[in-house]
């Protein structure tokens, strides 16, 4: 207890010191004053703090300093890869690290004793809880760029049909770089003629496979987690639809333009021949239906002037 008795008697001085007199400035006495009490601090928490502050347990410390590490490592890999956006590909072993170290530090306990437990001290033990609100933090990053969409069940990996779209994204842009680069030497700057022309069998097999991806995310997919797409794939597909259709002001023809217009031709007649044949069939029913009664009048005129001759 002497260090901290030390302490008590030195916060007075301290006190005066750093209250400057009138029209004077601080004198040096405050920063010695300052120094020695920081030494003494150090000292007090060094020899172990009495009755209900007790300091970590080693093994406490190790699984703070872990979980800080990897969330700086996790931060930093967001940061980085923020644009264009490649969060799930290249920060999902980051994420899968810091969740399994903010477990350890949630199922460990300490040595001392049941109440001061690693799981308590760190994640419970104070108003602000900072690692628990950066663990809710990075799995509502995770959660809101649908990272589990991109990912294998296990999330040790990118999934079969990611990694067959990012094949062809790239092949795409690789495309869009090469005709661009032998285009600009011969062309004008305004005229993409060559990209729209090479580029389009890659670019149609990119546009065809996200959107299978969209309609197998609806249906439940692969994963079952989300109907959208992660972020990493959704950016990447408008990234090449902003370049092929603004940029380059490409379009993909249609390759069933004429069934598209022989049944668009036949809906649009229909009604034309339900009209025409309703009107022919009411006609020849008012034929059939007239002609008897012809038949008889002129019948009966023939009877009566048969009687009077």
């Amino acid at each position: 207890m002497a260090p901290l008795r030390c302490l008590l008697q030195l916060l007075p001085a301290l006190a005066l010191a750093l209250r400057p007199a009138a029209g004077e400035a601080r004198r040096p006495l405050a920063l010695e004053a300052l120094g020695e009490a920081e030494a003494l601090a150090e000292e007090l928490w060094g020899a172990g703090l009495p009755g209900d502050l007790p300091e970590l347990e080693p093994e406490c410390r190790r699984l703070l300093a872990a979980f800080a590490e990897g969330s700086a490592a996790l931060t930093g890999c967001l940061g980085r890869r923020a644009r264009p956006v490649r969060l799930c590909q290249a920060c999902h072993r980051h994420y899968r690290h810091l969740l399994a170290q903010y477990g350890n530090i949630a199922r460990a306990v300490g040595n001392s004793s049941e109440s001061h437990n690693c799981a308590k001290s760190i994640l419970t033990s104070d108003r602000l809880q900072i690692v628990v609100t950066l663990s809710e933090f990075f799995n509502e990053t995770w959660e809101a760029a649908n990272c589990a969409n991109c990912l294998k069940n296990s999330s040790e990996g990118l999934s079969n049909s990611t990694v067959e779209f990012l094949d062809l994204f790239n092949k795409s842009l690789t495309c869009f770089e090469h005709n661009l680069q032998g285009q600009t030497i011969y062309l004008s700057p305004n005229n993409y003629t060559e990209v729209c022309k090479n580029c389009n069998e890659t670019y149609k097999k990119l546009n065809d496979l996200y959107n299978n991806l969209q309609r197998m995310n609806r249906q439940g997919g692969e994963s079952g987690h989300s109907a959208h797409l992660c972020i990493d794939v959704e950016d990447a597909m408008n990234i090449t639809r902003k370049l092929w259709s603004r940029t380059f002001n490409c379009s993909v023809p249609c390759s069933d333009t004429v069934p598209v217009i022989a049944v668009s031709s036949f809906i649009l007649f229909l009604p034309i021949v339900f009209y025409l044949s309703s009107f022919l069939h009411s006609k020849q029913k008012k034929r059939i239906l007239i002609l008897p009664k012809r038949i008889q009048s002129n019948a009966s005129l023939v009877n009566i002037q048969e009687k009077y001759s």
